[in-house]
């Protein structure tokens, strides 16, 4: 979501709120209106337009103060995932960056929350179907950006060499976020989300390959080989489905940018582990355990105890003590310059912005579109 353009019908007040923003009265101003009653005609007194993500050609437009409270909410939320997907494209991410990663996603995932649950139930006017604020975009938001944290959980696991059967319930549990999360947006329409839901179908089954991998490797040091080669086989085959999905992920059509998971190292090396690791379990079942290989893939009943991502609780800061009940009571609507009746100018084209598409990197240890 991106600002476009106001309805400059109210003119002096614009001026005035202009020279208010650097001191944060003008957020304190709209979330006055937000907290005050539903009859306060200060709240109708101006349209706001913002542009969406998915269709941004045309803008989302409401003549409430709650909807620009919620839109600014909105942008903050997304910046927040802009800044944690920066730091993670960088060469040679350090702790301290990863750690910010990791905190910049779960706010992001807070904020979402607060404005699904705490504002957006507050419009006077339904948002409309596959707007930005609409229900199933805003879960989908907050479950991604769950997903994403816990990537870095995983990549962290992995670094220090942490039991197999950790790492393999959280990368279970990251996979069924993201299947979760396509799933919320299954009903959409497919001109807006299909490139979305690729993108969360092949993380998906990315992450279902590293939990039969590390499941496998489990399985193999309790002397269970033929289920460890049967896990193994089952993580190449979604290892390659993903592999698929990315290429079917960079041919579609839609709104974003762009990334390229499947040139990141943390993507590749996965492939590798997999082929080892399945390697050896065939090696040592052919010298040791000659166990014979199950028909059917293990049920994968995994379940995190340790890592799993929650978001930040989030509230907006304070209103300022100069929006006092009596301050807000005393402005008098009838005072309020006359519109213009010139000729309205016609409304301007919202051009989307071009972002570069995100180039491949040094093994960051996490994957954030």
């Amino acid at each position: 979501m991106s600002i476009e353009h106001k309805d400059e019908s109210v003119p002096d007040l614009q001026k005035t709120v202009e020279g208010q923003k650097q001191e944060g009265i003008l957020p304190g101003f709209i979330i006055a209106l937000d907290n005050s009653s539903q009859d306060s005609k200060l709240r109708y007194m101006q349209n706001f337009k913002w542009t969406d993500t998915l269709q941004g050609q045309i803008p989302s437009a409401q003549q409430d103060a709650v909807f620009e409270l919620v839109s600014m909410g909105f942008n903050v939320a997304l910046w927040y995932t802009k800044y944690a997907s920066r730091l993670a494209g960088e060469e040679g991410i350090t702790e301290d960056e990863a750690k910010d990663v990791h905190r910049s996603m779960k706010i992001a995932a807070g904020i979402f929350k607060h404005l699904k649950e705490s504002h957006i139930p507050k419009l006077i006017t339904p948002v409309e179907k596959g707007r930005d604020l609409e229900g199933r975009l805003i879960d989908s938001y907050i479950i991604q950006c769950q997903a994403e944290a816990q990537e870095v959980t995983i990549a962290r696991a992995i670094e220090l060499k942490h039991n197999p059967g950790l790492i393999a319930a959280l990368a279970y549990e990251t996979a069924n976020f993201y299947q979760k999360a396509d799933q919320t947006l299954s009903s959409l329409d497919p001109a807006y989300a299909l490139k979305w839901r690729k993108y969360l179908q092949l993380k998906s089954c990315f992450y279902m390959a590293y939990a039969f991998c590390y499941h496998g490797q489990t399985l193999l040091a309790s002397d269970k080989c033929g289920e460890s080669i049967r896990s193994l086989q089952e993580a190449e085959k979604f290892y390659a489905k993903a592999e698929k999905l990315c290429k079917e992920y960079g041919e579609t059509k839609g709104p974003g940018t762009t990334a390229k998971p499947s040139g990141h190292l943390f993507f590749t090396k996965l492939g590798t582990v997999v082929k080892k690791t399945l390697e050896k379990s065939q090696r040592e079942n052919g010298f040791i355990y000659f166990q014979k290989i199950p028909p059917e893939a293990p049920q994968l009943e995994l379940k995190a105890n340790y890592g799993l991502v929650e978001p930040i609780a989030f509230e907006f800061p304070a209103v300022h003590a100069q929006w006092s009940p009596e301050s807000l009571a005393a402005f008098d609507l009838t005072k309020r310059p006359k519109e213009d009746n010139a000729k309205p100018k016609a409304e301007e084209e919202v051009k989307p912005v071009k972002e570069p598409d995100i180039k491949p990197q040094k093994d960051t240890g996490c994957q954030i579109s």
